[in-house]
């Protein structure tokens, strides 16, 4: 058997309001459920122009995936140029509309920039702040709080750790490894079980080495051995919008493949229902072809707990 979980993160307004409606469809219509992680507050998508000076790498990848197309203008122009806008606030519905569907829904932070270039500086209880204020407007739209979360841009700290343990959430996906496992920073273990994107992302392969949608999709196929289980982040940015019909090709070959898959909350509950099976490893900082600066990696498996 080869099983994947599709995460769908949300960073932006066009990403919530243009890229969500379409994924829902592509499901709907194969019958697949997926895991969506949405940014709750602003879209300060625009100050990620900084990273120009802070992230080696971001300027080729923006020419590279070409950004404006991706995202469009105005994104690009949030925060800076124009007011940020919120982004579950700007249509409340959509988000009810994702677990009616069948879907999971967790948290993607509040403010994506924010968390992912400044998570590294903030104290446990700045973080804790950013937590709150995400789950307040999640509650406010469903009427009960979140319990997965997926962090902005990879990025996680023993602080955000320790912060998103204080909000009882059931798993978290906040790195990039190769299987699940109970992570560590230094020598602080953290009862909290991660589940790491294992493939590549659309927007790192495209136009490395000259690759393409359709080299993205075969690659993607490739990695999917029997026996495994693995985590595809998507992006409602970029599938949903501008590579929507290269997206649905690669479901319906992963489908004519015969690919199982499975949310992420659902095999987050097979895992938990044995703990001791489930292994440690240390979470550190590490650089992935195609991605602008450094992200948290799962480190080598210490065993199991």
């Amino acid at each position: 058997m080869r099983r994947l979980a599709i995460k769908v993160d949300v960073d932006t307004l066009a990403g919530f309001q243009e890229g969500v409606p379409p994924l829902l469809a592509l499901f709907q219509e194969r019958g697949l459920r997926a895991s969506f992680f949405v940014a709750m507050g602003p879209d300060n998508s625009g100050q990620a122009i900084w990273r120009l000076f802070t992230r080696k790498g971001f300027l080729h990848k923006m020419l590279r995936t070409r950004a404006p197309r991706l995202y469009g203008l105005k994104t690009l122009a949030y925060g800076t140029l124009l007011p940020a806008p919120m982004i579950v606030a700007s249509e409340p519905g959509l988000l009810r509309q994702v677990t009616a569907d069948g879907h999971e829904l967790g948290i993607h932070g509040y403010d994506h920039v924010h968390w992912q270039d400044h998570l590294g500086r903030l104290p446990q209880e700045a973080i804790h702040l950013e937590l709150l204020r995400a789950q307040k407007i999640f509650i406010k739209v469903m009427g009960y709080g979140a319990t997965a979360f997926a962090a902005p841009g990879w990025q996680c700290t023993a602080a955000s750790l320790a912060a998103l343990m204080t909000e009882n959430f059931s798993y978290v996906s906040n790195t990039r490894g190769y299987g699940p496992y109970f992570p560590r920073f230094e020598n602080r273990l953290f009862p909290i079980l991660e589940i790491p994107t294992t493939l590549p992302t659309m927007d790192e392969l495209l136009g490395l080495n000259g690759r393409t949608a359709r080299d993205f999709n075969q690659e993607i196929r490739s990695r999917l051995r029997p026996g495994q289980s693995e985590v595809l982040t998507v992006h409602a940015e970029v599938e949903g919008r501008v590579y929507r019909d290269d997206f649905a090709r690669l479901l319906d070959q992963l489908q004519t493949d015969g690919v199982e898959f499975s949310r992420l909350g659902d095999w987050a509950q097979e895992l938990l229902a044995a703990p001791q099976a489930i292994p440690t490893a240390p979470v550190q900082e590490g650089t992935l072809p195609g991605r602008a600066g450094p992200v948290a990696c799962q480190g080598p498996s210490e065993g199991q707990t």
